[in-house]
Parts: C-alpha cells; structure tokens; sequence
C-alpha cells in the first residue's frame, strides 16, 4: 500500500528559532518531540548519515541530513515499511517558518496492517504533539493537540502489556 503522510504547520518564528530547535532533535535534551507522551528518538551515532535508531518499536537510519533544513530516515522496522520519514523546515518569510514531517513509504503484509490500524494513529498524535511543542516555546499560550479516543485506546493497550 502506498503512504504519504504529510503534517505541517506554521509557527510565526525566524527559520533559524526553529532549527535551532530542531538541532536538539534525539539529543539528551531534545526540544522538539514530546518526550513527557512519548518514547525518545535515539540514534546511536547523533544525526549524521548513517546512523542507527528510532523511537518505540518503530527503527530507522538517517539517509540524509543537513543542519538547519532537514533531516531524513529509512524504515528498518516494522517489517513491512519501506520508504522514509523526514523532518523539513523551510522559511516562508523574515517571521514565517513551516514546519513538516513527511512519510512516504509502501506497506507490504503485516506493515499494512500495523500502520492502517495503529502506528498511522500514534504516528499522526506524536507529530502533533511535537509541532505544538515547537510552537509552545514561543507562545505564553499553550497550544495542546486532542488524542482521539483510538489513539487514548491503543497507548491504554501499550501501557497494559508494558506492565506484564
């Protein structure tokens, strides 16, 4: 099955706020993914190409990165996923950054099944939850993205097995 996902969003920042944020990425002081909701990115060897990874059950390798515009992964796990996922910041204006996350893979057997009835969900709350978290360190408002209850179900059903 072919898969783009694409989640965007426009924070009023100079392009250079937010990527020096998104340098943080899978460091031990991460300012980009939520990591209070959800796993960290690690990735062995920091964010050069080449370097082994992923956060969850979910496994990567950087395929391409360069500082301040994008960052690029190839799926290694779940089996079944074969594409990438990537990171993209690109300045609309002095004041006007967007941000985007973009998978774009194909899906064969068990992979199907995993990103059409959960990893496409988590994936899609993680992603928001990010961009919020991102556009929160410049806002005395916070903006917070709602789970819907399938995402609420399914991180209740992790959480269950987690304590076995």
């Amino acid at each position: 099955m072919k898969v783009i996902n694409i989640h965007q969003r426009v924070i009023h920042q100079p392009k250079a706020k937010i990527a020096a944020l998104m340098d943080t990425l899978a460091t031990s002081n991460d300012q980009m993914l939520a990591i209070d909701k959800w796993p960290r990115m690690k990735l062995k060897d920091g964010k050069t190409v080449g370097s082994k990874g992923g956060h969850g059950p979910i496994r990567y390798t950087v395929s391409d990165y360069k500082a301040g515009e994008y960052i690029q992964f190839e799926f290694s796990r779940p089996l079944g996923f074969h594409g990438h996922h990537a990171f993209q910041i690109q300045e609309l204006g002095a004041d006007k950054t967007e941000l985007k996350h973009i998978i774009d893979m194909n899906t064969k057997g068990t992979g199907t099944l995993k990103w059409l009835f959960a990893v496409r969900w988590l994936h899609d709350a993680l992603i928001e939850d990010a961009f919020d978290r991102v556009a929160n360190h410049f806002s005395p408002v916070a903006t917070t993205t709602d789970w819907n209850w399938w995402v609420i179900f399914l991180r209740k059903q992790m959480a269950k097995r987690s304590h076995k």
